[in-house]
């Protein structure tokens, strides 16, 4: 796991070495190990490790035996042995055991094909000395970053954003199209960014660029096929594939560890993590009743058997850790649960190098409560569409809150016109309240719709919970949820790795029906019967948990006086009546209405206009430097002998013939 920039001339003139250092040690975070550069006449490659695989040798950026061929890589390749022995036998000689390069040799042999052959989290690119030219791709779903932008002068790629504002040659502006949707999802869909000019390379994509040309196309395609066969055959295939997926995933040269929430998916992962080693596992909660997982969590370790670490989390504590968490993301993205992974990670750095976490599974085996809609709307759908049309202007004229209002509406409105995936902030409507008139007039307003009408396009052959998958897949998953794994603990110089997204998983997944996705009042049927001889009972039918966080109480209580200031200090007016926002703080405060995930996007983006905007000092921190983790340690010191009593209790009252199952 590293981070990485490579510059691209297009006036053929030499890169500048110190351009390309500054550019490559903003992003120290991702790669603490080590630092290579490579400076060929107008293509320089900077790069930051982070060693997991061949500790001694796998430095970059790296190259084939005549030094014609340059990679820098950042991410994992899981089937690399498999790879190099196919390689090899097609007489290609390693002198290194890195997958890095597998990935140079696999180059030589398939040329630009090659991102179809790799399973595992990757952005790359590769400098062909032999035919002149710059190549580069992301893996499938996107599990890692890579940003390009294109100036007078060159072509810049990243792993994160802050590594091409540093480079002198973009400009930090906003980009309002980019805003609009922010608005709506609490985070920019790809392929933008926040920024004017940046943009995300898009998950399955990869791009070359010869005689100063830059192409893009994608290699991988999202297909879901359904099979109509008996569950046993589901259970047994997600058994397998997950095992494998796993299996693959721990190939590392350092200590492993994985994100314990409470809920099936992160359980299930250390459940067969745990058959396999034994596991740390890291946990993290908040000081509010209600919000916090840790007993729950706890108890699935104890059944488990894994080496169990948790943190506690207080307001002041989130609250001075949020401008670092703001820009090492580079980007706003709203979802308050980003903090949460952001101190499970700081955990889990002071004992492992490598955590594997849950994101992805419901996605792809269909987890999300919103998913169960169509089915509950299934009757008034059913209804012609003349009834439909009367039932709508009745719910038109009900009062707000009335019983039966929003199942009416929701009803009789197409799902592309209600489902913009598992976010939805601000309507259309509503962001007429609060965005500044004259904005509308200066740049033209672009609905939601923008960003998943060619999504529902290409899925008309799809029933409604597997459009919405798709939909998430390609916005939900790649914008909030991968982001901010990769963010959140890159943060800490941590790799997560996350099983569940993995192309022959979701190869599998796409072959489950609705029906076993969705059944029996629940989520993730099939998957909860794949696991449920791995975990407890209680655990196997848990509701989706993740890691909750009360911004709503600490909005109407400790945060309020900093919301206020942050609203009157931040440079926004341009984008944003702040009198509305002031007014539906005092309304929150005051209990009149809950506005906790419309004040925290709102919050967020201004709190990151201050920071990359503004460019206000004192408001950039590394995680390095975090006080933090000195409070992490002293309530670890704490906890220990507590988490061995309750340990050694729930072990004590569990039957030893459902631990020794899973150990």
């Amino acid at each position: 796991m590293c981070g990485f920039v490579t510059v691209y001339n297009k006036q053929q003139k030499p890169v500048s070495r110190e351009k390309l250092e500054k550019m490559t040690r903003i992003i120290a975070h991702r790669g603490p190990d080590d630092e290579g550069f490579l400076v060929e006449n107008h293509i320089g490659l900077g790069f930051r490790r982070l060693s997991i695989i061949d500790l001694q040798h796998g430095a970059q950026p790296l190259s084939n035996a005549a030094g014609d061929i340059w990679i820098t890589f950042n991410g994992e390749i899981y089937n690399y042995l498999e790879l190099k022995a196919w390689l090899a036998d097609k007489g290609h000689e390693f002198q290194t055991t890195s997958d890095t390069e597998v990935i140079v040799h696999l180059y030589e042999e398939v040329g630009m094909e090659c991102p179809k052959y790799l399973r595992g989290m990757f952005g790359f690119t590769i400098l062909d000395l032999k035919r002149n030219l710059l190549f580069g791709a992301r893996d499938p779903f996107g599990i890692k970053p890579l940003y390009w932008t294109e100036t007078p002068d060159s072509f810049l790629f990243g792993s994160e954003i802050k590594s091409l504002l540093e480079s002198g040659e973009t400009e930090r502006e906003v980009d309002i199209h980019s805003f609009y949707h922010y608005l709506t999802y609490q985070y920019v869909p790809e392929p933008a960014t926040m920024f004017r000019g940046i943009h995300k390379l898009e998950a399955g994509h990869q791009f070359v660029i010869q005689d100063d040309t830059l192409t893009i196309e994608r290699y991988y395609t999202v297909e879901f096929k359904p099979e109509d066969k008996p569950l046993s055959y589901y259970i047994e295939g997600i058994q397998h594939v997950l095992e494998e997926s796993v299996r693959l995933h721990r190939i590392s040269d350092v200590p492993r560890g994985a994100f314990l929430s409470g809920g099936i998916d992160s359980s299930a992962l250390v459940a067969l993590l745990q058959r396999l080693e034994p596991t740390k596992t890291f946990s993290v909660g908040f000081e509010i009743p209600g919000y916090s997982e840790l007993d729950l969590s706890r108890q699935t370790a104890a059944y488990l058997g894994t080496e169990h670490h948790e943190i506690r989390v207080n307001a002041e504590q989130y609250l001075a850790a949020l401008p670092s968490l703001v820009w090492h993301q580079d980007e706003p993205v709203a979802d308050p649960a980003a903090v949460g992974l952001y101190f499970v990670s700081q955990l889990a750095r002071q004992h492992v190098t490598v955590a594997f976490s849950g994101e992805g599974a419901d996605e792809f085996f269909g987890g999300y409560n919103i998913y169960r809609e169509p089915y509950d709307l299934r009757h008034i759908q059913r209804l012609p569409r003349f009834v439909r049309t009367i039932l709508r202007s009745i719910a038109s004229r009900m009062p707000v809150g009335m019983k039966g209002k929003s199942y009416i509406e929701r009803g009789t409105t197409p799902l592309e016109e209600r489902f913009f995936g598992n976010a939805k902030i601000f309507t259309d409507e509503a962001k007429r309240d609060i965005v500044k008139a004259e904005l509308f007039d200066t740049v033209p307003y672009q609905t939601a719709r923008t960003v998943t009408a060619p999504l529902y396009k290409n899925t008309d052959h799809y029933d409604d919970v597997t459009r919405m998958q798709y939909v998430d897949i390609h916005t939900w998953l790649r914008g909030d949820i991968l982001m901010k794994a990769d963010k959140m603990s890159m943060a800490n110089s941590l790799e997560v790795r996350v099983p569940f997204v993995d192309p022959k998983v979701f190869e599998f997944a796409a072959t489950i029906p609705t029906k076993y996705k969705i059944a029996e009042g629940t989520t993730k049927y099939a998957l909860r019967q794949a696991m449920k001889e791995f975990l407890p009972a209680d655990v196997q039918s848990r509701k989706k948990l993740g890691f909750p966080v009360p911004t709503r109480v600490w909005l109407r209580a400790e945060w309020y006086e900093w919301a206020r200031d942050l609203i009157d200090s931040a440079a926004v007016d341009r984008y944003l009546n702040k009198d509305v926002v002031r007014s539906m703080l005092e309304d929150h405060r005051d209990g009149k209405a809950d506005y906790s995930r419309k004040l925290w996007t709102l919050l967020i983006f201004m709190l990151w206009h201050q920071i990359f905007i503004e460019n206000k000092a004192g408001l950039q921190h590394d995680a390095a430097t975090s006080p933090l983790a000195e409070d992490i340690q002293a309530q670890q010191d704490q906890e220990t002998n507590i988490n061995e009593k309750q340990n050694e209790s729930f072990q004590d009252e569990s039957s030893k013939d459902n631990v020794s199952s899973i150990s």
